[in-house]
């Protein structure tokens, strides 16, 4: 937008009599801003730029596919919240740790490459570990429409199948688009 603006600006510029002395007159300038302010009205969508869904398009398309959503009214904004319903799978500390520190490591390469093919796929949003090495070693929230499915995607980890995580599953409920900040 501010290319635009700035190539109107020199085409203003250069448009004007060189000879001339006089200001422009209060119509030229007039002209001009009302181009200006027509110009900032004019959308330029990037080849790149996703098309922007409805809300009721976006709702439609989660329960298509079988997701649970509701909506509410935010009372400061009185915009529409939608709701939908992800999983959140709780890693915890396993009974075998019997692996050596290769055969770990090994594990932990195959965990991550597990994490990054599920949020490649689209299963998963975000996972991580938790900082205090405590029995609850981390999270991952998943994006999928059933808990039957992020029980199934979370145990093909093969930290879990190893026994190094044991999983537990709960349904969690977030709001579409509000990202953490």
């Amino acid at each position: 937008m501010k290319y635009l603006i700035c190539i109107m600006l020199t085409l203003i510029c250069f448009s004007c009599n060189k000879t001339e002395k006089t200001a422009p007159s209060t119509s030229k300038v007039l002209d001009s801003l009302n181009t200006l302010t027509a110009l900032d009205s004019v959308k330029v969508k990037p080849e790149t730029e996703q098309v922007v869904k409805s809300y009721k398009d976006i709702k439609a398309d989660l329960e298509a596919k079988g997701f649970e959503t509701f909506d509410y009214i935010d009372q400061d904004t009185n915009d529409t919240i939608l709701m939908q319903q992800y999983f959140i799978a709780f890693l915890k500390g396993g009974t075998v740790r019997t692996q050596n520190e290769e055969e770990a490591k090994d594990l932990q390469d195959q965990h991550i490459a597990h994490l990054n093919k599920m949020y490649k796929l689209g299963y998963a949003d975000i996972s991580g570990p938790f900082g205090d090495n405590g029995n609850l070693r981390g999270i991952t929230i998943y994006n999928v429409p059933t808990q039957k499915m992020a029980d199934s995607l979370a145990h093909a980890d093969p930290m879990v199948k190893a026994g190094q995580l044991e999983v537990e599953v709960k349904p969690w409920w977030a709001a579409k688009g509000f990202m953490l900040r």
